[in-house]
């Protein structure tokens, strides 16, 4: 496994848009993009890095982990575009650096709030110049599909609200007449409210008749399985998206 460490991936060349990036020894069958968690004004592309990128070199699997900038210093919707960057710059280098033409994005918790505004509000990766055709699915691990708290916070809006607005990914479903195939997470003791709005969002994508998805209910609270490791020494996480990669619809 080749690992690459804080890569610029656009012309600002800050630390908030670098990646780290693993590359399997053997093919690579698949690059899966990852945005890790914290509330969109914490957190850090390395986290459980090592023990993800490992499991999945194992499996022909290359991983790329992103920063993007956050709350207090950045803005909505700062985070999404620099998200959305990020996947421009994966897609530019997937034949030469990786030497596959297969991409996965997906994250957690607030990178799973990302996956979704990726996905389901086309302005971001048009602003880039790709669309969802360049996604092979989405991986929306215990993401908020509603306004997400923090935006809420930083506009001076009670954080515990439930609203729909643009700024929320459960907005812009049914807008497009088809998405990348997808699998949402969520836990049985997640945040408050957290269980119930993922059942809602994959109510939404039901009643659009939308048919690409489906979801894993974890048993513990919000995305302690992110950092656990399993009896034989594997990032749970990283099955989880090898078994999501692998499950490819006919």
């Amino acid at each position: 496994m080749r690992i690459l460490k804080d890569v610029f991936y656009s012309d600002e060349q800050i630390s908030a848009k670098t990646l780290d990036a693993s590359i399997p020894d053997g093919k690579t069958e698949a690059v899966f993009m990852y945005m890790h968690g914290g509330g969109l004004e914490r957190g850090d592309k390395g986290r459980n890095f090592e023990s993800i990128a490992e499991y999945l070199a194992k499996k022909g699997i290359a991983y790329v982990s992103i920063n993007y900038r956050m709350y207090p210093d950045a803005k909505y919707p700062d985070f999404i575009y620099d998200s959305a960057q990020a996947v421009a710059w994966v897609h530019k280098n997937m034949s030469e650096l990786f030497g596959c033409d297969t991409l996965y994005v997906g994250g957690s918790s607030a990178g799973g709030y990302l996956s979704m505004m990726l996905c389901f509000d086309k302005k971001y990766l048009a602003s880039v110049g790709l669309d969802n055709s360049a996604i092979a699915g989405y991986f929306h691990d215990a993401g908020q599909p509603t306004a997400h708290f923090n935006v809420l916070k930083y506009s001076g809006v009670d954080p515990r609200r439930i609203i729909v607005d643009e700024t929320a990914p459960m907005y812009h479903v049914g807008l497009e007449a088809d998405y990348p195939r997808m699998r949402f997470i969520v836990s049985d003791n997640d945040m408050k409210n957290r269980y119930e709005q993922t059942m809602l969002m994959l109510s939404t994508l039901k009643h659009f008749e939308f048919e690409k998805y489906d979801h894993v209910v974890m048993h513990g609270k919000h995305c302690a399985y992110c950092r656990a490791i399993d009896e034989n020494g594997d990032s749970v996480l990283g099955k989880m998206i090898f078994d999501f990669i692998q499950e490819k619809n006919d």
